[in-house]
Parts: structure tokens; C-alpha cells; sequence
């Protein structure tokens, strides 16, 4: 893949996605970027965040229909209630269970769970 022309915005905006710890979206990072430059506009931003995906230098994740991105392959995990659509992150330490079943090693993964969250239960289910 051919390396792309390191204008000034793409410097600014390769040492704007450092201060990035976690997951952030595309917009996250426009609103960050645009305040520093405002000629920059949201199709560069998608462009870069996707010249990054290609090169293996930022990682994309599906959350709530939509790219998250992260700077380092890390899980990413949602437990998501079907009574309000609320999407509540949580982390997994161990997928031992599936050493077994996979023929290879695991890297990073997205895990999307489905269910009704306590709240909604409660409003069912009343004691």
C-alpha cells in the first residue's frame, strides 16, 4: 500500500490520535481536530481514521450501529437491553472456554450480548 502524502493537518491530526486512550468515534476526534484547524472537515477525518485501519495502526469496532476506534487491538464487549436499546460496556478477562473451539490464537475480540438489563427486570418481575 502506498504511504499518503504527510500534509500539516495529517501530522496534527497523527499527534491529535495519540491523546486518545480509549475508544473514541469519529466524531470524538473531528470535534477534537476541528477545534485545533477548522479548514478540516468530517470526509478527512473518515479518510484518515481509514488510511490508519488499512495500515494496521488504529483498530475499528462496531458499537451501537456504529466505528469506534481504538489505538490498541483490545476487546470490545456490549451487553445491550432489548426492552431500551441501552448498550452497557463491560470487559471479560478470560476466553479460555474457547481455546478449544477456535484453531487458532485469539487476538482482540467483539462480543455483543442480548438481554434485559436489571432495571427492565425489575419492572417486570416486581418483589
Amino acid at each position: 500500500m502506498k504511504q499518503p502524502r504527510l500534509t500539516i493537518q495529517k501530522k496534527m491530526m497523527r499527534r491529535e490520535i495519540k491523546s486518545f486512550n480509549n475508544f473514541f468515534s469519529a466524531e470524538d476526534f473531528f470535534k477534537r481536530v476541528a477545534s485545533k484547524d477548522r479548514k478540516i472537515g468530517i470526509a478527512t477525518v473518515y479518510r484518515f481514521l481509514k488510511n490508519l485501519r488499512e495500515m494496521n495502526k488504529l483498530y475499528a469496532y462496531v458499537c451501537d450501529r456504529r466505528f469506534v476506534y481504538s489505538r490498541k487491538k483490545v476487546s470490545h464487549c456490549h451487553f445491550i437491553c432489548e426492552e431500551t436499546g441501552k448498550v452497557i460496556h463491560f470487559d471479560v478477562d478470560s476466553l479460555d472456554f474457547l481455546k478449544d473451539k477456535i484453531p487458532g490464537e485469539i487476538r482482540s475480540f467483539q462480543l455483543e450480548v442480548r438481554g434485559s438489563c436489571n432495571e427492565c427486570r425489575s419492572k417486570s418481575f416486581p418483589k
